[in-house]
């Protein structure tokens, strides 16, 4: 589902979407993905119907975690992770073994992309506090819409990737992962 978005944008020709056909996923703001990811998963996963979510700050709040209990047992449990400091401890727990999350939503600006170094700032390079709640607004007034449900995806999925389960559907929408070989390299990144 998170590729959706994209192939979508990428299927539409601009010429052709309507004003109603803008839609959204779940979430406030553009780091939105892991609400829609989370809710599509505990319906899927443990049939949960998760109609708000909470975050929970850890460290600072551009690293926050949302989980899911069930039977008093964590079943999902997701993560935030915005700007670099706290990009850079993940790969850290990850690299202990300590990293207990199922799903987490990376952004490279702290306080999310709208936030970012060429969004919401004023000419001195400062936040435009009033720019980037304008800009949330603006977002948050475009209407949910889940991509299953969404006649333009179910169209790309018809004609482009030739049916939901189709083999170009794999190879478009998914990708896998294998262990890469590590050299030695004076590049080498050691965090």
């Amino acid at each position: 589902i998170l590729e959706l978005t994209f192939s979508f944008w990428c299927f539409l020709r601009f010429d052709e979407i309507k004003e109603g056909d803008v839609v959204r996923h779940d979430g406030k703001r553009s780091d939105g993905y892991l609400e829609h990811i989370f809710k599509h998963a505990a319906k899927e996963l443990f049939g949960m119907d998760v109609k708000e979510i909470t975050y929970k700050a850890l460290k600072n709040k551009d690293f926050q975690e949302v989980t899911l209990e069930k039977d008093g047992e964590t079943v999902l449990r997701f993560a935030a992770a915005y700007g670099f400091r706290n990009i850079q401890n993940m790969v850290l727990k990850l690299k202990k073994g300590k990293f207990l999350y199922h799903f987490v939503e990376v952004l490279a600006c702290p306080g999310g992309c709208l936030n970012g170094k060429g969004q919401a700032q004023t000419e001195d390079g400062k936040p435009d506090k009033a720019l980037l709640n304008k800009m949330e607004e603006v977002y948050a007034a475009i209407p949910v819409k889940l991509p299953e449900t969404n006649v333009h995806v179910q169209k790309m999925y018809q004609d482009w990737l030739e049916g939901m389960d189709s083999k170009k559907v794999q190879e478009t929408l998914h990708t896998k992962y294998s262990a890469v070989n590590q050299t030695a390299s004076n590049l080498d990144i050691k965090w």
